[in-house]
């Protein structure tokens, strides 16, 4: 496969491979611990330059999904494929320098070090010179709206700027598939929306996302496929309304009322949009 970087400006590396290929296939993966099925049999595709959401209720296996797709864990059956290549339990810093990458649901910044110097550490794994990893993580803050607390340290931050920290450390790997977990948890409405347009604007600089959200107006907005987690088995596919109607899904995860209000403002965006 050839790969081309722009220049930072957009920063980001950047496949030629067609959109319409799969950048991450996964073939009936399944983990157990202690007898207990975490992930079920799961097979999913995420096609290039696309915005992929997983949803589903608290513990049914999605975080431990994204260990095993980032290589934290192994799986014990089935295969992970990242752009054509078998990556079953390769190891997660293997991954990143590969360009796949993820941000972590609970999140940790190093906390004794400014913002800079938090995203230079994602900068370095192609940057072996300290000035031009600074420097490249400069242009990543910038992106993230951070540049205004590149000095601060980053134990001083809100939770929203948090955050963005989170993702400017994974962007700063220069990633060609990042996994997002509930990176919109914890924020009010106002940083919410502040929020989405940073992730769309991945799948313009050519990353490919899947995400696990809970915030599922957010995923309304954002995914153009989704795939739905219960009990660490798949129990839906589609695209968000295909899913926002099923009854497996509304059963499972979004009860009845979740669902009507979902269904009723993308009725209503659609009309806006095919007037």
């Amino acid at each position: 496969m050839t790969v081309s970087s722009t220049p930072f400006s957009e920063g980001f590396v950047v496949s030629s491979k067609s959109p319409s290929t799969h950048i991450l296939s996964l073939g009936s993966v399944a983990k157990s611990f202690a007898g207990l099925k975490a992930v079920n049999d799961v097979s999913l595709d995420v096609h290039q330059n696309s915005l992929t959401a997983l949803i589903g209720p608290n513990g049914a296996g999605k975080t431990t999904l994204f260990a095993l797709i980032s290589g934290f864990i192994k799986p014990d059956t089935g295969t992970i494929e990242y752009n054509g290549v078998d990556i079953t339990g390769v190891a997660p810093f293997d991954n990143a320098r590969n360009g796949l990458t993820r941000t972590f649901q609970i999140v940790q910044p190093f906390a004794g070090q400014t913002v800079l110097e938090n995203v230079a550490v994602g900068a370095h794994l192609h940057f072996t010179k300290r000035s031009l990893a600074l420097e490249y993580a400069s242009h990543v803050i910038e992106k993230m709206g951070l540049l205004p607390h590149a000095r601060k340290l980053s134990s001083d931050l809100t939770i929203a700027f948090r955050k963005r920290l989170e993702l400017a450390k994974a962007l700063a790997t220069q990633p060609k598939l990042i996994l997002l977990d509930e990176v919109l948890a914890g924020l009010n409405p106002r940083e919410i929306q502040e929020m989405i347009p940073l992730v769309k604007s991945l799948v313009t600089e050519g990353v490919t996302v899947l995400m696990i959200e809970h915030v599922m107006q957010a995923v309304m907005n954002l995914a153009e496929k989704v795939y739905v987690l219960d009990h660490g088995a798949l129990i839906a596919e589609g695209t968000p309304s295909e899913v926002t109607q099923n009854e497996m899904v509304i059963e499972a995860y979004l009860g009845k009322g979740t669902a009507e209000r979902l269904n009723r403002k993308s009725a209503k965006l659609d009309m806006k949009a095919h007037p």
